[in-house]
Formats: C-alpha cells, sequence, structure tokens
C-alpha cells in the first residue's frame, strides 16, 4: 500500500494522539495495530518509537473495545487552556 506524504503524517499524529484508537486508525487507512506498529518503527528514529511504544504499550483509550464509555475523541475541556 502507497501512502501520500500527508496520510503518512497524519497516520503518526493520530497513533501519538492518546483518544484515537487503533481501530480508527484502520478504519481511516487499512492499517490494523501491528500495521501501525510496524508503520511507526519505519518511520521514526529508534528513540522516539520506544518513547511512542512505552507510551501506547496497555493504554486502554488505545482500544475501543477497553476504553470507557465515557471516552471520546471529540473535545476534551482541559486539552486547550486559556491563558
Amino acid at each position: 500500500m502507497r501512502l501520500s506524504q500527508e496520510s503518512e503524517s497524519r497516520i503518526i499524529e493520530m497513533a501519538w494522539e492518546d483518544r484515537t484508537t487503533f481501530e480508527a486508525i484502520e478504519q481511516q487507512f487499512g492499517l490494523n495495530e501491528s500495521d501501525v506498529i510496524r508503520f511507526m518503527r519505519c518511520r521514526l528514529k529508534s528513540g522516539s518509537f520506544k518513547l511512542w511504544r512505552s507510551r501506547v504499550t496497555g493504554r486502554s483509550t488505545k482500544h475501543a473495545k477497553l476504553r470507557r464509555s465515557d471516552v471520546s475523541r471529540g473535545y476534551c475541556p482541559t486539552q486547550y487552556k486559556h491563558r
């Protein structure tokens, strides 16, 4: 599967986002969790990949079946605070 640079950038962005599930990435780009892991391993520097893997491993919000029902991809009131 050949992806545009914009699509690759968006996949990386979605993979880093806590509230974006692997299922959402699969639905949009056709990459399941193991495909996303391989994708990230190839595109990130070694240290960045290790940091990302430690961050998403065991994170329930990255899996639709494991997340609480009150967690959504919508607006998070604590994300954008006025300064």
